[in-house]
């Protein structure tokens, strides 16, 4: 069976079991600050299963795009050295909200597996929980009972908590599992060793190939746990071991869904695949990086995330720069070739996933200039490798951050070629020396959250923001603590709110909350999944009654003025620069608008002119907001909305519109009633922030208004102090072009001084030991002329010794040249003696052998500096 109709049969199952097929989620998840990538998946409808919303539909199935490399669940180390490990992954998986249990759950597993797919009753086992005294949680019983209705009670195996009970982390939902397990195994290998004594032993051909979690406890902070009042079931079927167990592989990578990529590196590199396994067989260790690290670095791209220094993006950068070396190494390709397999990828995964359809040519270029700028340094950092020295066939700690900071190697790279080669990397050295680069780096804040305290049942948070930015009738119905080094902060939860969180790139509000007489000024607004938190820096004694919320109106307005000046302006840069000017990320606050789009190039000042014109234009017309708040997704579609590149978009959106054939975006944000509210427009900077990525800054309303006077004020400023010529631009020409020629008489004079100063300071000259000497102060101020008497004078006398101090602009300075050749034979160093000369004049410097200069803050020291240099020479 084709991996294509193994992943329809499992959606058009569900479909028949009344679940509605979502598409998957982008890899990067903006909307949880606990989670970097999607990671498994259940990620997206966390929201469900904390009680945060309420489903809309109670059955759910899809595939999901995983990526596991960071935390707990980093295996990049075991990537193409196994035959199964990956780091992106397709995750089958059916959900039921407060619906259906585990009597269903465990009878479709049963029917898609065995009547579906076919797989034989006997090559599968069952995995249930035997309970933990210690957690007080007893066997899962009611499990093993519905297990019984479809397999032999010899093949339902007991594993305790770390195998069959899941949780989501520290504290929320959590409950038993049961995982069905297959015996890839031949006849003859079964009858050998009975496969119950392999399942969960690492086994790599007896492998779990489906969870099923029952989510029907929460874990509260205190480790305690309490009965969820409605039981939710959350199952996860690794879509490539599927594929692995119906097409009768022993790896995942001899599947269709990695064998024609596969293929592709065989032609390309001229070496044959042979499925070796062998830590020695690196050709095949390095086909099977190639193909898996592509998917996750390409599909990252396509959902958003470009690769980076630091969080997601560095991520990003470590997988790739891995593949990297592996082709380089190891397949003897010395050029970019991740970017040659990208047009297969979409081929082959494009009707599933449309995003790396639509995506191509970002996905291309990013993963072009990637792999260009890593294989520059890739070679020299291999030949540092080679020419270290060890002790103890251990690599220190700093020179493992010498081989990132200078060579780009991450870690783990280091770590695997280290490993390569018979040693092992000091990781604590290691981190020594980053948390030394860092310097106590923001991102190491401690942070602990308590758990929630309800008053109230949450059905959802009511945001009515859009109409009001004060309401009076609002209901505290949760809150928490949140210690942050060692400071309490507290989270706040309304039933409904006028506060619009941060998201989709706009700055959370700010404001007051009334409970009663107590006042309570709300800090900023966040979003975790779907729940608007208030941040606080109290509680109010105060907790039932109604609470007014009031938001910062002013704020407001500036963040509204904005945003509404962004689509403008994506709207005015496919006018100007072509529909390829898709907006990558937007920041916007009630200051500026930072707002990132693709493009090529640096915009020219025409094109810049260009776009402000449009977007000034349609501000004049007071173009009003047209809003659909709530419209299924395929009518947005048809309506031709633009959707935005990394956004997950639900069944229902909300489509706001500038003039139908200008501007219409899907968008969660706060805008302007018309576009005459926003008042001005104005660019200030463009420039780029990535490959193939560009960055502007801009400004709107008063802001801009504010900025225009000033520019006005300052131009009108500089015509006073050009007595208001007529053409104040052909002053300025006029005025440089005189200071110019001013410059150039100036460095004629000093040239002439230095000359007339050079027969002088030739008679000065001593000579001791070979060496002819001169340590003067002169009378010049300019360095440049300062250089070159000095370069004449070593010229014109022999084994010259030349020591200059003089006053430059103010400021002591000390200049020192000696002749090449006496440098080498009497081993003097320039650079190393003015160093100690400058001590005298309480500064310092440095520079070649030969010629070498330093500054300071003390003029008295120069004659001391001038001793001392003739003290030096006599010794």
């Amino acid at each position: 069976m084709k991996s294509k109709e193994i992943r329809q049969k499992f959606l058009n199952f569900f479909a028949s079991k009344q679940h509605k097929i979502v598409p998957s989620a982008p890899l990067v998840n903006k909307d949880d600050p606990t989670l970097m990538f999607i990671n498994a998946g259940m990620n997206p409808f966390k929201d469900y299963f904390l009680g945060n919303k309420v489903a809309t539909e109670k059955r759910i199935a899809d595939t999901q795009k995983c990526l596991r490399v960071s935390g707990k669940h980093n295996d990049l180390e075991e990537v193409g050295v196994d035959s199964y490990h990956q780091t992106m992954f397709e995750m089958l998986g059916n959900w039921s909200f407060g619906d259906y249990f585990k009597r269903e759950a465990i009878a479709w597993a049963w029917e898609l597996l065995t009547e579906e797919y076919k797989i034989p009753k006997n090559k599968l086992y069952v995995t249930v929980f035997e309970g933990d005294k210690k957690a007080g949680l007893s066997a899962d019983t009611e499990a093993v009972d519905f297990w019984k209705e479809w397999i032999t009670e010899d093949r339902i195996l007991f594993f305790d908590k770390k195998d069959n009970f899941w949780e989501m982390g520290d504290t929320g939902p959590c409950g038993p599992c049961s995982e069905i397990h297959v015996d890839l195994r031949s006849d003859e290998d079964i009858a050998k060793v009975d496969g119950r004594t392999l399942v969960n032993q690492d086994h790599p051909q007896v492998v779990e190939i489906w969870n099923l979690v029952f989510i029907q406890y929460n874990r509260k902070a205190d480790g305690s746990l309490e009965e969820l009042p409605e039981k939710h079931i959350d199952t996860g079927m690794g879509f490539e071991r599927l594929a692995m167990a119906l097409q009768h592989k022993k790896s995942n990578y001899d599947t269709d869904i990695f064998s024609p990529f596969i293929k592709f590196v065989e032609k390309e590199s001229g070496i044959k695949y042979t499925s070796n396994y062998a830590l020695e067989a690196k050709s095949d260790i390095a086909m099977r990086v190639i193909v898996d690290h592509l998917r996750a670095v390409a599909f990252a791209i396509a959902d958003g995330q470009l690769p980076s220094n630091t969080g997601a993006g560095y991520v990003i950068r470590r997988i790739l720069r891995r593949a990297v070396r592996y082709y380089y190494s190891f397949l003897n390709i010395k050029e970019p070739f991740l970017v040659k397999i990208i047009p297969l990828l979409v081929r082959e995964f494009g009707d599933v996933f449309p995003e790396i359809k639509t995506q191509q040519q970002l996905v291309i270029q990013q993963i072009q200039r990637e792999e260009e700028a890593f294989l520059k340094t890739l070679e020299n950092g291999l030949k540092r490798f080679d020419n270290l020295k060890v002790e103890n066939q251990k690599l220190d700690g700093k020179t493992a951050f010498e081989l990132l900071a200078t060579f780009g190697f991450p870690i783990d790279l280091t770590m695997l070629i280290a490993s390569e080669k018979g040693w092992s990397v000091d990781e604590v050295g290691f981190q020594k020396a980053m948390d030394e680069h860092k310097r106590l780096s923001k991102d190491d804040a401690q942070k602990s959250v308590g758990d929630w305290t309800e008053l109230k049942a949450l059905d959802g948070v009511e945001f009515v923001g859009y109409d009001f930015t004060k309401i009076d009738d609002a209901q505290l119905v949760r809150y928490r603590t949140v210690n942050i080094k060692g400071k309490d902060q507290y989270q706040i939860v309304l039933d409904k709110t006028p506060f619009y969180a941060e998201s989709g790139g706009q700055h959370g509000d700010t404001g007051l909350l009334y409970f009663g007489e107590e006042k309570i000024p709300v800090l900023d607004t966040q979003k975790e999944n779907d729940l608007i938190i208030h941040i606080v820096k109290s509680i109010p004694s105060q907790l039932d009654g109604n609470v007014i919320a009031e938001v910062n109106a002013q704020k407001r307005r500036a963040v509204s003025q904005n945003h509404s000046a962004v689509h403008l302006m994506h709207a005015a840069l496919h006018r100007v620069l072509g529909d390829h000017a898709l907006q990558k990320g937007q920041d916007v606050n009630d200051k500026r608008i930072r707002f990132d789009f693709s493009h090529h190039k640096k915009m020219s000042e025409a094109e810049i002119i260009a776009v402000e014109r449009i977007v000034n234009e349609k501000i004049r017309l007071n173009i009003p907001l047209e809003e659909e708040r709530s419209m299924s997704i395929e009518k947005a579609k048809a309506a031709g909305a633009m959707m935005l590149f990394g956004e997950k978009y639900g069944d229902t959106v909300r489509m706001v519109t500038f003039d139908k054939d200008f501007s219409r975006e899907l968008c969660g944000g706060t805008h302007v009633s018309a576009t005459g509210a926003i008042g001005q427009f104005k660019i200030l900077s463009e420039s780029a922030i990535a490959g193939g990525v560009r960055r502007i800054e801009a400004i709107t309303a008063e802001t801009a208004e504010n900025y225009i006077q000033k520019e006005l004020n300052t131009l009108k400023n500089i015509r006073t102090i050009f007595k208001n010529p007529k053409d104040i631009q052909e002053s300025i020409v006029k005025l440089q072009e005189e200071n110019k020629n001013l410059q150039k008489q100036a460095e004629s004079l000093l040239a002439a001084q230095a000359t007339a100063l050079k027969g002088t300071l030739k008679s000065k000259f001593q000579e001791k030991d070979g060496i002819r000497f001169l340590a003067t102060r002169v009378p010049i101020d300019d360095s440049n002329a300062l250089k070159t008497l000095a370069t004449q004078l070593e010229k014109e006398v022999d084994n010259a010794f030349i020591l200059f101090a003089a006053v430059v602009k103010g400021k002591p300075q000390l200049m020192l040249s000696i002749n090449k050749e006496l440098a080498q034979s009497r081993s003097l160093h320039a650079g190393n003696i003015v160093r100690e000369l400058a001590k005298e004049i309480r500064g310092g410097g440095g520079g070649q052998a030969f010629f070498a200069t330093a500054g300071g803050s003390d003029i008295k020291g120069l004659d001391k500096a001038v001793t001392k240099a003739v003290e030096f020479l006599n010794n």
